[in-house]
Order: structure tokens, then sequence, then C-alpha cells
């Protein structure tokens, strides 16, 4: 794990961070605060940048990635709705923050694979979610999924894609929900997209801001 252990009772500023999001209304869903009170922030984040964990922006964790704003965590699990006992997918693992907060919306007997296409990363998310026993991270080209383990009832995309990805939409299971950031290198709408016995279905949420999604079905 981090060089922080997740604390007993959550810090005061995360509380406030929290208390924030909810009067913002970014944070509705009290299994979403229940999961986030239980996930210090301040633990993902390197050193640099421990003095401002709990403000609610994107913060740098190396190698040109983010670690993303509170209040698009909190945005993407409430439209995700993960539950228990549910196998997801998340693609962008950066420095695990978004994975250990959803791991805990689907105890007991859920899991979270998490991929990461950056070496470095991939090997701080591992350190980072060592103590997270619901959690895999894989190293690969995220924008092709995860087949070995599909179908997932949950996918979430934390990087810009030009399209939802086709082996996304494969890999979803009927009755699922992926969400994904759709758009240019910079801009994008929040794309929410469920499976159903006859189809897919979409609805968007624009103006979000992501980094962008590197792969075989992402920007080259």
């Amino acid at each position: 794990m981090s060089d922080e252990p997740l604390p007993a009772a959550p810090p005061a500023p995360l509380l406030r961070l929290l208390d924030y999001l909810t009067r913002q209304r970014h944070l509705r869903s009290p299994a979403v605060r229940a999961a986030m009170e239980t996930v210090d922030r301040r633990a993902f984040v390197p050193k640099s940048q421990k003095p401002v964990a709990y403000d609610d922006t994107p913060l740098a964790i190396g190698h040109g990635q983010t670690i993303s704003a509170p209040h698009m965590v909190a945005m993407m699990l409430d439209m995700l709705a993960p539950r228990p006992g549910e196998r997801l997918l998340e693609i962008g693992s950066g420095c695990g923050y978004h994975a250990a907060v959803a791991s805990r919306l689907l105890l007991p007997n859920g899991e979270v694979y998490t991929v990461e296409r950056l070496a470095p990363l991939a090997k701080l998310a591992r350190r980072n979610l060592a103590a997270f026993e619901n959690i895999t991270v894989h190293h690969d080209d995220g924008s092709l999924g995860l087949p070995e383990h599909a179908p997932y009832a949950r996918i979430m995309v934390t990087c810009g894609a030009p399209a939802v990805p086709k082996p996304l939409r494969e890999q979803l299971a009927v009755g699922g929900r992926l969400v994904v950031p759709v758009g240019g290198r910079r801009y994008q709408d929040l794309v929410v997209v469920e499976r159903t016995a006859e189809g897919f279905t979409e609805r968007r949420r624009p103006g979000v801001a992501f980094v962008p999604l590197i792969g075989e079905h992402g920007f080259a």
C-alpha cells in the first residue's frame, strides 16, 4: 500500500471536502459518500501534492497523468451505480484512488479489475492498492478492455476516448452500465452506455476534461 495507511476514522479535512461536494450536489449517493469516507485521497497523491490533497481539483501524479477531482469521482460513481457482488472493470488505474473507492461499493464479494498502460503507474497502483483485497491491477492497453474476465456489470473509463471503444461495449454484460468520457483530447462528454437484450442505449453529460485514452481503440 502507499506510505500512509488508511485511517481508522475519516480525517476532518476529508469530511469537510465531502460536505462541500454534497452542498454542491456533486455527491448525491449516500453509498458513494460512505465509500469516499473510507478512502483517504491524501494517501494516493505524491508527497508534493499532499498539502492540497483535499482540494476539489485534479492533481498531477507523474508521467503526464492526473488523479481526478473528487467531484468527478463522485459523479462518475453515482452515474455508474456499482452494487455489491458485481464485477467492475476500470480503464486507467492511475494511482489507484478511483478503483479504491469503487471497490468499497462492491463489498461483499465484488471485484475490480483495473488496467493501466504506463508501467510505472501500474506499479504505483499495485503498491497503493495492496491492502484492497478485491482489486487486481493489470498493465496493458486499456482500450482493448480485459476480455479474460468479461463480462462486466460495470465499466468505468477514467480517460477521454474519441468514441466508445468497441471492445468495452462487447465486454459489458446485458443489464450492465459503462461510463466513459468521449470527445477530443482536451474536452469530452461523459457518456453513459447501458446494454439491454435488444442492444445499447446512450445518454450524455457535456463538459468534462480527462487525459486522453491512448491505445488501439483510443488516440494514437
